[in-house]
């Protein structure tokens, strides 16, 4: 009986030294969130999407202890942020969240929320909120920079870490910007998926410069605002739209790959709608044709069927064209080139071979 009672004891007491030592290890860093140049700083993170996600992810593997919090929106089944945080036990807020929930977090964090943040809710954060924005600000203020950017013809694009101000979006002081090329031939996807990873790397540096980053903010240059067209709102029907009549090959090519996994650039033949699944700028191949094709009386929107090409060629503005390769008419399947040409083009017997706008993209 001595010896099992001993032999209890010495299996109590290292139960309980296990347990101090497992509080030691692990329990002594609830308290710590992202190391920084000043200590630890605890952040809670506000996103909805896949441009949200890299960002999200680079701070969960970054920050020790239960000091990450995310609030996200609960309204849409499909939230790749909310399935991430409650696949890794991360701390969940449903939006709208509580000036009081914020107080327990040292910096708010948001990337690609789509909310108007209070300014009960920025205020209650001692170091602020601060955004990754995909744009090199002040250019392409707004909800859809990356798209706009492509649509433009720009050549470079970037990201920006910005402090977020109340009452206005992307108007606040910039901490860091990094550039990036935007290739021709770029779709959009893949640019919004490099933007989103180069995004994530520059806020975590700002984070881990703290607080030497956040003494170099830069206010925006509110005279380059007023010079051009540098304003990104969101994406309308009417910008869908593919305006024969005033915009070149181009132009058209890179409204295609701007909306390209997002919206479908769409016309008008013989009055239904008509979306340009495959559309590409014209190979050396394609001028022959043209030449032979479309002599100066007709009118932009006309199109043949390239039988060496397989495609359609269409005429735009300035006396230019463009590949069509698929196409989906209203209340059809997704067909090449060559079936719109035999079950709708040969029947037409060479008459009304054209698509047309619609009135409201004639203004754009």
């Amino acid at each position: 009986m001595k010896t099992t009672g001993r032999y209890q004891l010495m299996m109590f007491l290292e139960i309980l030294n296990n347990f101090y030592k497992y509080k030691r290890k692990f329990l002594s860093f609830r308290n710590y969130g992202i190391k920084t140049n000043n200590g630890e700083i605890k952040l809670l993170f506000f996103g909805t999407d896949n441009f949200s996600l890299p960002t999200l992810k680079i701070l969960h593997k970054n920050c020790r202890g239960h000091d990450l919090g995310v609030v996200t929106s609960f309204k849409n089944p499909a939230n790749c942020v909310r399935e991430y945080a409650q696949q890794h036990n991360l701390l969940l807020y449903k939006w709208p969240v509580s000036p009081g929930d914020c107080r327990l977090y040292d910096i708010g964090v948001v990337v690609s929320f789509g909310h108007l943040i209070p300014t009960s809710v920025i205020q209650a954060f001692p170091l602020g909120v601060i955004n990754v924005h995909a744009s090199l600000l002040p250019r392409w203020r707004g909800a859809a920079p990356i798209i706009h950017a492509i649509m433009n013809g720009d050549t470079e694009t970037g990201v920006s870490i910005m402090r977020i101000e109340p009452k206005r979006f992307d108007v606040g002081g910039v901490f860091a910007q990094c550039s990036v090329p935007i290739k021709p031939y770029v779709l959009m996807p893949e640019l919004h998926t490099q933007l989103a990873e180069e995004g994530a790397k520059l806020l975590m540096k700002v984070i881990e410069t703290y607080p030497q980053s956040f003494e170099k903010v830069e206010v925006q240059n509110e005279d380059k605002v007023t010079y051009g067209n540098i304003l990104a709102p969101k994406i309308t029907e009417r910008l869908t739209e593919a305006n024969w009549l005033t915009m070149s090959s181009l132009q058209l090519y890179n409204r295609y790959r701007a909306l390209y996994g997002y919206k479908m650039l769409n016309t008008k033949f013989l009055g239904k709608n008509l979306n340009l699944i495959d559309v590409r700028l014209p190979s050396s191949n394609s001028t022959d044709v043209i030449s032979n094709n479309f002599p100066d009386y007709k009118q932009p929107g006309s199109f043949v069927f390239s039988k060496e090409l397989k495609c359609l060629l269409v005429l735009c503005a300035q006396r230019t064209h463009i590949e069509v390769h698929q196409l989906r008419l209203e209340g059809k399947k997704t067909m090449t080139a060559a079936d719109f040409n035999n079950g709708f083009i040969k029947k037409l017997n060479g008459e009304n071979s054209t698509f047309t706008c619609n009135k409201s993209s004639v203004l754009i």
